[in-house]
């Protein structure tokens, strides 16, 4: 068993948690769960980073105190987090007397050691407002370009960085006065005291990603800078010691809120665990930070140097994230895809999410794109087509026929067993953050278990007289292949897993318990687990997250157009040709595709589900109206001819993305294949 500290970047206390952030946390309760599923220690906390000047101001203008500010915030950062399943053991706030005392010391040690510089520096002052002005809160003309309306860094026009000092005509944007240069002693840490140490570090196996690590060496080949580690009065944070109205930058504050989270642990929870057993110098215990890939400067260069420098162990790894997009682009409020956690929650089961994050997320730094029509049509297909039907067709058998007990012997322990060994290399998986390969796995034994069941077809034997023995014996091989599943996902759908445990009547659920095969085992009537995505809720949500924004600070402009109006044509039926003229016959785009897998579509006695390799990036989905003609053990391999470029469908069961081509003569259809020696992707003329 493993001792292992688990830490999220930390919040800021100033607005609510929305999708990009949750990227993130979701990540880390998966890797937290599945590693307490395969029987380590894991202690998983963080807080609240709530302290800085955006805070106070924010407090000023609500009428209210910081503290009270940060209270109410961390009110909702909580409620979103237990929404969506991110249980942390302790959830802390770096406003805290713990988190005060532990920046004292480790300033301290550091000051001690020879770490620390003091020197003038000039600034912008709002004479309004009686403070130092940081960039964000100041405005001007470019020194370059002359375009107007720039920030106290950088020119959004031209691209030109500059220091505030050189803007023409600056303007505070807290109160629209002139503000005025004036010096102030800061207080630096000396940060190319630790170049030598930092370069080894950054490149010890395992403890950054190569990508994040490679990226870093352009920090030190254009040489560390001090990092000025004070602000002055007023703001919102603590005062640093012996230093009368100087403040510590947030920045210094909030890691070390990763430390006084698990202190605050310890006394109020935990009182056998020990401090200094996970933060001593050359402490054997694991501690491991997940963050998003914008804040690597300060946990992989000052965080680091800061502990050195105190005396005290630095993370054994960091796990970082890229940013999320939506629909391919980035979260825009005028389009209603900055969705909040609080609007997702108001229509959406949260494991939708949970499931969809999974399956895309790897341990490479790579930004995720979280496609709603794709959303609505993996968890459809995967959840709920795949498996909990397997559930649903077997239970009503056991429940109604067999007293609610499986039975006695196990007439396919071949079959389980290779279920149950799949789980070794499901479980190196999670450990590693490779959760999209963990799905892959899980759900190519979900496809097993289903033509398992499609093969033995128990629904069929129960009409014959004398097959009840082999009715029950199929749907109980059936219930333990979906037990083993259930506990694969365990990790990223913890409620579904214990509706699961619950309905097997089973007293664990960890990654040790799958090796129990259930023979003679009573289940409870099952109840449905899951229900399908209703792309309604998915449209509601957008348009909500539209509504709720429609008056921020900054609302996005809208222009709008003048609609041109369309002569809708009537939709074919089913299995009803379009006529269309040979101008629009040329725009088809023809391509071989090689049939990854088949299923049947729960509902509908006419369609399969095929998943189709075009030689692309992703496989397509696509449901095909065969079903009479073909079983999907016939197709899965087989090199097939698809129009690739239809617009993608919406249907009851999915979104169908193309159109498999097949030919009919009144006896039957047949699907059309291409010559001999074509491969996925080939263009057909």
């Amino acid at each position: 068993m493993r001792n292992i500290l688990v830490t999220n970047a930390l919040p800021y206390a100033n607005g609510p948690i929305h999708m990009g952030h949750l990227l993130g946390y979701i990540q880390a309760d998966i890797w937290v769960r599945a590693m307490r599923a395969m029987g380590h220690d894991v202690t998983y906390v963080c807080a609240d980073d709530a302290h800085g000047t955006a805070i106070m101001l924010r407090a000023e203008a609500n009428g209210i105190t910081p503290e009270e500010q940060i209270a109410n915030v961390q009110k909702e950062h909580i409620r979103d987090f237990d929404g969506f399943g991110v249980h942390f053991d302790h959830y802390d706030s770096t406003n805290s007397d713990e988190n005060k005392a532990r920046s004292e010391e480790i300033y301290i040690k550091n000051r001690e050691a020879g770490n620390i510089a003091i020197r003038p520096v000039t600034q912008l002052f709002d004479p309004e407002k009686s403070m130092f002005l940081s960039d964000r809160f100041i405005k001007g003309t470019c020194p370059k370009c002359k375009a107007e309306d720039q920030y106290g860094d950088s020119c959004e026009v031209c691209g030109t960085t500059y220091n505030a000092t050189e803007l023409l005509n600056p303007r505070s944007t807290l109160s629209g006065a002139t503000p005025v240069e004036k010096s102030s002693d800061h207080y630096f840490f000396k940060l190319p005291n630790f170049a030598e140490y930092l370069q080894k570090w950054t490149r010890d196996e395992g403890r950054l990603p190569v990508s994040i690590a490679n990226k870093l060496d352009e920090w030190f080949d254009n040489g560390l800078n001090d990092w000025d580690i004070s602000r002055d009065a007023p703001y919102f944070g603590f005062e640093i010691p012996d230093a009368p109205n100087k403040y510590f930058y947030v920045w210094v504050d909030a890691p070390i809120g990763y430390m006084s989270s698990f202190e605050n642990y310890i006394k109020t929870k935990r009182p056998e665990l020990n401090f200094d057993a996970f933060w001593k110098k050359d402490s054997k215990n694991e501690v491991y930070h997940f963050i998003g890939k914008d804040i690597v400067y300060f946990h992989a260069l000052f965080w680091p140097a800061m502990l050195e420098g105190a005396n005290y162990r630095t993370p054994t790894g960091l796990f970082v994230n890229g940013f999320l997009t939506v629909n391919g682009q980035k979260m825009s409020k005028s389009r209603g895809t900055f969705i909040k956690a609080e609007t997702y929650l108001q229509h959406l089961n949260p494991e939708y999410l949970r499931y969809y994050f999974a399956s895309k997320l790897s341990d490479k730094v790579e930004d995720s794109d979280l496609n709603l029509d794709d959303f609505v049509q993996k968890v459809n297909s995967d959840l709920v087509g795949k498996v909990v039907n397997i559930a649903s067709r077997c239970a009503k058998f056991i429940n109604t026929k067999f007293d609610n007990t499986l039975s006695k012997t196990c007439t396919e322990s071949a079959l389980v067993q290779s279920f149950i060994d799949a789980g070794d290399s499901i479980a190196k998986a999670y450990e590693a953050r490779e959760f999209s390969t963990a799905i892959r796995e899980i759900m190519a034994l979900a496809d097993r278990a289903n033509q398992y069941i499609d093969e033995k077809k128990p629904w069929a034997l129960a009409k014959i007289e004398g097959e009840e023995q082999q009715v029950h014996d199929v749907c109980s091989v059936g219930i333990n292949l979906f037990r083993q599943l259930a506990v694969y996902l365990a990790p990223v759908l913890p409620t579904l897993a214990q509706q699961v445990q619950d309905f097997l009547k089973l007293d664990r659920f960890d990654f040790a318990s799958r090796q129990n095969i259930l023979t003679v085992h009573e289940i409870s009537q099952f109840q449905p687990l899951m229900q399908r995505v209703d792309p309604k809720a998915v449209a509601a949500m957008v348009d909500a997250s539209k509504d709720s924004l429609a008056s921020a600070a900054e609302p996005a402009k809208v222009e709008k157009k003048k609609e041109k109006k369309v002569e809708k044509k009537p939709e074919p039926k089913v299995g009803e040709a379009e006529i269309i003229g040979i101008e629009d016959f040329i725009k088809v785009d023809l391509r071989v595709a090689e049939v990854v897998e088949a299923a049947h579509v729960e509902g509908s006695d006419k369609l399969l589900q095929l998943t189709l390799n075009v030689g692309e990036a992703e496989p397509r989905n696509v449901f095909s109206g065969i079903r009479e003609f073909y079983a999907p053990e016939d197709l899965k391999g087989k090199l097939v001819v698809m129009v690739a470029n239809l617009a993608p469908r919406k249907m009851r069961f999915g979104i169908s993305n193309g159109m498999v081509l097949a030919a009919g003569n009144g006896e039957g259809v047949w699907v059309i294949s291409p010559e001999s020696g074509a491969k996925a992707g080939d263009k057909v003329s």
